[in-house]
């Protein structure tokens, strides 16, 4: 299975239970959404997982593109991805968490083929304000798959006040022969579908108070998904990232920094035909900052390799993915003039940070100092005591 089969079979099986497809939307939230970007299936939904009657009713179900930058340092292992597709169903106010349950293990099982011993889960344990999750814990128990307690990694918040609740996550065995161990000693046991028990608003002052409406809140990875399915060693095999480690191996880029480069282009690619432009705050300076860490990689051993070498197939083929209204060539004018301009921006700091360094060590007010008047982020004044040995 590939990206549309995987769709289909997600979507459908939901919709025969009830659910009403919600349209894939834009990795810009609409005016007046504090967030810089959607990071998850729900991030739309929120007025309607607070209450608010959805025009489509209280079963719905989607695919989603989401980005994320909280995990930028990961990005270059096997699963980590900036940009990604989102699989979510929601239960507004309507079914359980243990109906949830039971037609996730379902459809892993009998939609997708994966093997019940394959599979393990996670449950909250508890803290000092609720207790264990026994809903949960009771539906694994009589599924019969094998459970382990957690603290803070089974409980879902959307930033520290708001909605919240215990989740349970399904993890699946990618690593050769037998399961071992559990997700919480072994890394092969990856993490691929999120059920939250959103019933909790938490207060600035750390209260927790019922929800007027319980709801149920499930996201998959896309990515994630196929890599298990196609029995793939990373997500870098699958159908979205194969045009892009093909389009930029002739780099001869290392295989950490080609993963890298590759989702983080990917990712900016995606960003762009959404809209986005870069620029020093808000948005465009996540564009921005992607765009630089993808230059800093390539010119690491190499200051010759060029976005302008970058080949149209995976621009094309991420865009046609996408939906996106807008050419290639465009995209690649705006990728080639932040190259432009970095470039510049390096001649120029080069001597700056030189000449701050001959001083001592940087302090953090050096660092605020080279950024507020230079214009030269941390991680750039970085690479250019690293390039100066």
């Amino acid at each position: 299975m590939t990206y549309d089969p995987i769709s289909r079979t997600f979507v459908d099986f939901f919709r025969k239970r009830g659910h009403q497809p919600v349209p894939d939307g834009s990795l810009v939230p609409p005016p007046g959404d504090p967030v810089l970007f959607t990071t998850s299936g729900m991030h739309p939904l929120t007025p309607y997982l607070l209450g608010r009657p959805h025009p489509l009713g209280r079963r719905l179900v989607n695919v989603q593109r989401c980005l994320r930058t909280t995990d930028l340092d990961e990005v270059g292992d096997r699963t980590h991805l900036t940009l990604f597709q989102m699989l979510g169903s929601w239960s507004l106010g309507d079914y359980d968490i243990s109906q949830s349950l039971r037609w996730g293990y379902e459809l892993l099982r009998d939609g997708f083929g994966v093997g019940p011993d394959r599979m393990h889960v996670t449950v909250f344990g508890g803290d000092h304000q609720v207790g264990p999750d026994e809903i949960a814990l009771r539906t694994w128990g009589e599924i019969g798959l094998p459970v382990e307690l957690t603290g803070p990694e089974n409980w879902w918040s959307n930033g520290p006040t708001g909605p919240c609740g215990p989740d349970s996550e399904i993890f699946v065995w990618t690593g050769d022969g037998p399961p071992r161990g559990t997700p919480g000693t072994d890394e092969r046991w990856m993490e691929v579908w999120n059920h939250v028990q959103m019933r909790y608003h938490r207060h600035d002052d750390g209260r927790l108070t019922p929800l007027r409406q319980p709801n149920v809140d499930t996201g998959m990875g896309l990515e994630r998904l196929e890599m298990v399915l196609r029995g793939h060693r990373s997500v870098f095999e699958g159908e979205g990232l194969v045009p892009w480690v093909g389009g930029v191996s002739g780099w001869g880029l290392p295989e950490q920094p080609l993963r890298l480069v590759c989702d983080h282009l990917r990712t900016s690619v995606v960003v762009v035909g959404d809209g986005v432009r870069p620029a020093n705050t808000g948005r465009g300076y996540v564009l921005r900052r992607l765009l630089r860490r993808v230059l800093t990689t390539l010119w690491r051993d190499d200051p010759t390799r060029s976005l302008s070498d970058l080949p149209p197939e995976p621009v094309g083929h991420t865009l046609d993915r996408f939906g996106q209204p807008v050419t290639v060539g465009e995209v690649r004018e705006v990728l080639t003039a932040e190259e432009r301009r970095f470039r510049g921006l390096l001649r120029r700091g080069r001597p700056v940070v030189s000449r701050r360094r001959s001083r001592g060590p940087l302090t953090d007010a050096d660092y605020r100092d080279l950024h507020d008047t230079h214009g030269l982020p941390r991680d750039l004044v970085d690479s250019l005591l690293d390039e100066a040995g």
